[in-house]
């Protein structure tokens, strides 16, 4: 059963009971992300969420990570584009423990300079890191160049010059901006009641203010074109990809069922042509990349400089084909059988039950009920599936950014016909 309640600040609180598990998983969400930083402040809220691991009032380093550990569980964070998020998972009995470690978190933060210094140094190890492996660095350095340098398109994890930058005050006024009560979801799952979980956030919270909901930046552009960084590697490491739909765009099943059948599984178009059948790739893959207003569909794949030319024609044909062909019912229901699968596993544990609750709080501001994404999934056939395709599969609508050995290698999108 799922239950919501919204607090007098604005907190909103949503929760799933799950009789039969030992567990509860609880998360703090802040309606805050990289798309809402400004360049010389990139990676400020990824610095954040760092920093709250890094003592409080009432705990130290050392306290926050050993009290973590003595829940038996897990203690996590991450950052993204649109959000940030602070998660546990304990035994239910623990619940109330992880409630108070996290609120601690975010509320007592002490920011201890010494601290953010050695944070610091983390973080920019951390991008070296993601510069370093070209099959990560490339997914980013794709999302910058196709919104056209829009803060939709600017790296979680910032870049090392705007890092260096970040000062105490600017991690304290993001804190005290952002990190307030309409932006905030306290998410649960497990084995709990759901009326003295919303105690323990009162409780907790009640002296947070308010403050006014993040708003909305402008849409991104959409910017095709060819993008190449040459770095002397083995392979060449490439994302091709469109814009697409947003996050609750009505195509959106359509779009998620186009792209299993694409590259998004072993059975996939691109997986069996480019891998299994002419061995011209060890990865390639498809995935979509959907925000609350804007999205993209890419193709990664990493392989030989003198193979570049084929799995490009490769791919193109899919594009194509998708496009212009009639789709078979057996790919269609393969591909909605492997969605619903998927989704069905994924709401065997607490952890995965409530972060569903938050992105759909997120997104839609409302819990879809399971029986109607199936009945939706049910629902996609050959025709909508093909026009998603045609609409987003449009002459001169490609963006290229590849990543290797490039010197002697012209690669233009004149040669990526649809």
């Amino acid at each position: 059963m799922q239950r919501k309640t919204t607090l007098t600040n604005g907190i909103r609180v949503v929760t799933e009971f799950m009789p039969d598990v030992y567990s509860a998983s609880v998360g703090f969400w802040v309606e805050n992300g990289s798309r809402h930083e400004a360049g010389p402040l990139n990676g400020i809220s990824h610095f954040l969420e760092h920093m709250l691991f890094k003592g409080t009032s009432r705990r130290s380093v050392l306290d926050i990570a050993r009290e973590a550990d003595s829940f038996g569980g897990t203690l996590n964070a991450f950052t993204t584009r649109e959000y940030s998020c602070y998660y546990a998972k304990v035994l239910s009995n623990r619940l109330s423990d992880a409630v108070d470690l996290l609120s601690d978190m975010i509320l007592n933060s002490t920011l201890d300079s010494a601290e953010i210094e050695k944070e610091r140094r983390v973080i920019l190890q951390e991008i070296s890191m993601v510069e370093d492996t070209p099959e990560d660095h490339v997914h980013d350095l794709f999302s910058e160049k196709i919104w056209n340098r829009h803060p939709l398109g600017l790296p979680v994890l910032g870049k090392a010059g705007s890092v260096k930058l970040i000062s105490r005050d600017d991690l304290q006024q993001l804190l005290n901006h952002r990190y307030l009560g309409q932006n905030l979801i306290v998410t649960a799952a497990g084995k709990l009641d759901h009326d003295l979980f919303c105690h323990w956030i009162d409780t907790a919270f009640c002296f947070l203010p308010a403050g006014e909901a993040r708003k909305r930046c402008d849409l991104p552009l959409y910017q095709p074109g060819t993008y190449l960084l040459t770095k002397p590697l083995e392979q060449i490491h490439f994302c091709l990809g469109c814009k697409a739909l947003p996050q609750t765009h009505d195509d959106r099943f359509a779009l998620q069922i186009l792209n299993t059948i694409l590259g998004a599984s072993m059975s996939s178009r691109l997986f069996q042509s480019v891998r299994e059948e002419r061995g011209l790739a060890y990865s390639i893959y498809s995935y979509l990349n959907c925000h609350s207003d804007a999205g993209n569909l890419v193709v990664y794949c990493g392989t030989a400089v003198d193979e570049l030319p084929q799995v490009f024609d490769l791919i193109m044909e899919q594009f194509r084909s998708l496009k212009n062909d009639p789709i078979l019912g057996n790919e269609i229901s393969m591909a909605r059988e492997q969605i619903k699968g998927n989704l069905l596993l994924s709401l065997e544990g607490s952890d995965s039950r409530m972060s569903r609750l938050a992105r759909n709080e997120i997104y839609f501001a409302y819990q879809p009920e399971l029986e109607s994404i199936i009945t939706s999934l049910d629902h996609v056939d050959m025709n909508s599936v093909s026009r998603v395709a045609q609409n987003i599969f449009v002459p001169d609508s490609m963006t290229l950014q590849a990543v290797g050995n490039l010197n002697d290698l012209t690669v233009s999108l004149n040669d990526l016909t649809l």
